[in-house]
């Protein structure tokens, strides 16, 4: 039986589902986007993507309700410079004393130095994208480490860095090899079944970069940056999806 998400926000806070994924793994859950939160077991917690500003406090809730009261957000580490993915970083950041991270290409847009690229947009994204900016604008944000293709972190047993540009020209994903999690950020989605996702810069690269993450192995889930993770036969689900993406 799949769990039941559990309401993690106050009325004057954006919604926030928080539901189990894998043990370890959770899925917070916005009106618009959603991040991950991975725990080592030992109260150190690492945050995938931030949600939106103003969020802080529900996460917060979250955060202790799956570390307990003692729990300690170590690192959040941002898959890129999205408003609905940077917005509760900064207060998060500061509160708990976390680390920042964030791809050396999208890093300027995370503090502020450098605007958001501009999608390039097929007609029928248009109006998805205008929905999309009523989420509030990220403030700027600290990037404490700046990373690359290849780096691995110290969370997961492991989680190596894979720069996907397309989405924006900073763009990553996640892949914890032991567990067999790959947390993809806005490369690919699950709305209305696995595809790639919209809104990139380059969807030609995006594509590329989606073929990429579907070599990736073990995967026992696939995190999607919207739409709900894919738990069985999910190399497959994402190989036939890769195959299937055109630019």
């Amino acid at each position: 039986m799949t769990p039941r998400p559990r309401p993690a926000h106050t009325p004057d806070e954006p919604a926030l589902d928080l539901v189990p994924v894998v043990p370890g793994l959770h899925m917070l859950r916005f009106p618009i986007g959603q991040a991950y939160v991975w725990h080592d077991g030992d109260g150190a917690l690492t945050l995938v993507d931030a949600g939106w500003a103003g969020a802080e406090d529900a996460v917060g809730r979250a955060l202790r309700e799956v570390g307990g009261p003692r729990a300690r957000l170590r690192r959040i580490v941002l898959t890129h410079g999205h408003r609905d993915h940077v917005g509760a970083a900064d207060a998060l950041a500061r509160r708990y004393g976390a680390e920042v991270l964030a791809h050396r290409l999208d890093a300027p847009v995370v503090r502020g130095e450098a605007p958001v690229p501009k999608p390039d947009l097929p007609d029928w994204e248009v109006p998805l994208y205008e929905h999309g900016l009523t989420t509030p604008e990220a403030p700027p944000t600290r990037v404490d480490r700046e990373l690359e293709d290849g780096d691995v972190l110290d969370f997961g047993g492991g989680a190596r860095v894979v720069h996907t540009p397309g989405h924006t020209p900073g763009s990553i994903a996640l892949h914890l090899p032991l567990p067999g999690v790959l947390v993809t950020g806005d490369t690919v989605a699950s709305v209305g079944g696995v595809r790639l996702g919209v809104f990139h810069v380059d969807r030609a690269a995006a594509v590329a970069s989606m073929r990429r993450l579907s070599s990736l192995r073990p995967l026992r889930a696939v995190c999607f940056g919207h739409g709900d993770p894919v738990t069985e036969d999910a190399s497959s689900v994402l190989r036939a999806a890769a195959e299937a993406a055109r630019p």
